[in-house]
């Protein structure tokens, strides 16, 4: 059983979702991740299940082609799914578009890995690499939303901007922000559900939630359970 704890926000009663945090190339992990939340959804199945990934699903890790493989394939579990954008993400797809500059700042922030992982060489070129690359993984890419809301969550990949309303948020704030939100101690009028910022564990605050314990780099693939007013965790 999943041990649980008192959480800062409250869902439905039941909805349950698994929220899953910075997956970077960690396929396996992944795999082994989605098999523990269809073991959980056996053992203890909900009215609504929501299986929710807060993003950067590529870079840094070995195998973000095998990521994309596996998120690009009808949802096996027995769950909505909602899939988010993270600044990985957008940044692949700036980079094969082939503007100079963008293409830099991807291979800087750990697109080789990327390249490496479909077996293309990063001095190939953004139209080599866009002939290469499936069309269902960038279709998949290009199709991410922004943010979830339910209950008393709000979900993104990196934050949002203190102090103003979610229709008023910058899009690049939700997939880059760090300051102000990280040190914020402001009410946001939900708890705000994150990753972006690697830790060792699981930050659980008043006001958000940080999910992003650094798998690509030797950490655990972590996933909140969210359940009325409680919270546990599967790792992988």
């Amino acid at each position: 059983m999943i041990p649980f704890q008192p959480a800062p926000a409250r869902l439905p009663p039941g909805e349950r979702i698994y929220a899953v945090g910075d997956v970077h190339g960690c396929a396996e992990r992944l795999q082994r991740l989605h098999a523990l939340v269809a073991e959980d959804l056996a053992a203890r199945p909900p009215a609504r299940a929501v299986l929710l990934h807060l993003g950067d699903y590529v870079d840094k890790g070995e195998d973000s082609a095998g990521v994309l493989d596996w998120m690009s394939r009808p949802n096996p579990l027995p769950a909505a799914r909602i899939d988010l954008a993270g600044n990985h993400e957008a940044a692949m797809l700036a980079a094969l578009d082939g503007a100079p500059g963008d293409v830099a700042d991807w291979l800087w922030c750990g697109g080789r890995p990327t390249l490496a992982s479909y077996g293309l060489p990063a001095e190939a070129g953004a139209e080599a690499w866009r002939a290469a690359i499936p069309p269902a993984h960038l279709g998949w890419m290009r199709g991410l939303a922004r943010f979830h809301q339910a209950g008393g969550y709000l979900f993104v990949h990196a934050g949002i901007r203190p102090g103003l309303p979610l229709e008023a948020q910058a899009p690049e704030d939700l997939i880059r922000i760090r300051q102000p939100f990280l040190s914020s101690e402001a009410a946001h009028g939900a708890v705000v559900v994150h990753g972006h910022t690697a830790r060792a564990e699981p930050e659980i605050r008043h006001n958000r939630i940080n999910l992003d314990t650094a798998a690509w780099s030797g950490g655990p693939l972590t996933c909140a359970v969210l359940e009325e007013d409680r919270i546990g965790f599967l790792r992988a």
